[in-house]
């Protein structure tokens, strides 16, 4: 099992940037593709960004598309989350997650391994 702890996470004027990291407990970290999905208050979990083992396919949510950028760095067991040009309604909660499936994947039930989260906050 990979234990994944979120950091970056914060307060930011619409506009603005943030990096979030997401940094893995086991060596076998690039082993795994990994997504990044958000949870705003009374809504549900939805997909942010996906990528590869590899680093060298990614996927993202129209939402976000152009705007966030995701990348991992293997040797750091660590993934990113580029956020450039942040909206309010990019307000949430963002979780990190592996999954062991080499294609890409949005639906949240097919991670295996979640971080407990780090509050992201835009303000008007």
């Amino acid at each position: 099992q990979v234990q994944l702890v979120e950091s970056g996470g914060g307060l930011v004027q619409a506009g603005g940037s943030l990096r979030l990291s997401c940094a893995a407990s086991r060596r076998t970290f690039g082993n795994y593709a990994m997504g990044w999905f958000r949870q705003a208050p009374g809504k549900e979990r939805e997909f942010v960004a996906w990528i590869s083992w590899s680093g060298s396919s990614t996927y993202y949510a129209d939402s976000v598309k152009g705007r966030f950028t995701i990348s991992r760095d293997n040797a750091k067991n660590t993934v990113y989350l580029q956020m450039n040009s942040l909206k309010p309604e990019d307000t949430a909660v963002y979780y990190c997650a592996s999954s062991g499936h080499s294609r890409v994947v949005v639906d949240a039930l097919l991670y295996t391994n979640w971080g407990q989260g780090t509050q992201v906050t835009v303000s008007s």
